[in-house]
């Protein structure tokens, strides 16, 4: 399975001014395919942490690095040049992404978004690649995605802007994701029952430790103060085959509803 890290990038995530709901989605999105992700960072603005967060997801072997933010034409926007030096890779002006960039602000004045469409030097930053980078279409805005391999890993920066982000992920990304990740899989089913995680605890061991591959959790809720406590066990496993994370999640859950039945405790409801 796929390994993959996320490194979001930019002083408002640190601050508290902007909730980093990137890499959540992309959590989701990855997982769905089934990779795994496996570490998510926050970093601020600055070179130097950018590039110590790149080499230690490439000493883990992570097989996918995705970054998010600082991709645009300001100063601070400094993702692109702290890669390349992590890389040891020089940075050159990508002709296609330029011409693409060209025919953007070309279209941005023609609509009326812009009173000029000139390409200066802080736009022009935006299409100066690390070597051997693949640019990926922003349909959104202006900064294109970059997509790069150093070894065994690929490594896509993203813009930080959400709808940029979700509109190169599942665009211009959609082709070459598929191959990145593989032939994948993942399922997610849940059971909630009423009891409390106290007294599920020992059971939710037993399952564990009988179903090592499927990650259980149990998260308690009670949906209103007068009723009694609810606890959703929810079941997932990931792989390469979705026949074999079928047959997984099911004997988890029939061997969970098992240790359930022989504890006395009530099964609510089932997901699948």
């Amino acid at each position: 399975m796929l390994q993959a890290e996320i490194l979001a990038i930019g002083n408002e995530l640190l601050l508290g001014d902007v909730l980093d709901t990137n890499s959540h989605w992309l959590c989701q999105e990855l997982t769905a395919r089934g990779a795994r992700v496996r570490r998510v960072v926050q970093v601020r603005d600055e070179a130097a942490a950018i590039g110590e967060e790149i080499r230690g997801a490439l000493a883990r072997r992570a097989g996918l690095i995705v970054t998010t933010g600082g991709l645009g034409p300001t100063d601070d926007d400094l993702t692109l040049a702290a890669v390349a030096a992590a890389l040891g890779r020089p940075l050159r002006e990508h002709p296609q992404a330029l011409a693409a960039l060209e025919e953007r602000y070309r279209l941005l004045v023609e609509q009326g978004f812009l009173p000029d469409g000139t390409i200066t030097p802080p736009r022009r930053k935006m299409v100066t690649l690390p070597e051997g980078s693949t640019p990926l279409a922003n349909p959104v805005g202006t900064a294109p995605g970059v997509l790069l391999r150093e070894g065994p890993s690929t490594l896509l920066c993203l813009p930080g802007v959400p709808a940029e982000m979700r509109a190169i992920f599942e665009g211009a990304l959609a082709g070459p994701l598929g191959e990145i990740i593989g032939q994948g899989a993942y399922r997610e089913w849940s059971v909630t029952v009423g009891a409390g995680e106290a007294a599920l605890a020992p059971l939710l061991r037993r399952l564990t430790q009988a179903h090592p591959d499927v990650y259980v959790k149990s998260h308690a809720r009670r949906i209103d103060p007068r009723s009694r406590l609810h606890v959703r066990i929810t079941l997932s496993l990931g792989g390469r085959d979705q026949a074999e994370v079928q047959a997984g999640l099911e004997a988890a859950l029939e061997e969970l509803l098992r240790l359930l039945a022989e504890a006395g405790i009530p099964v609510e409801r089932v997901e699948r």
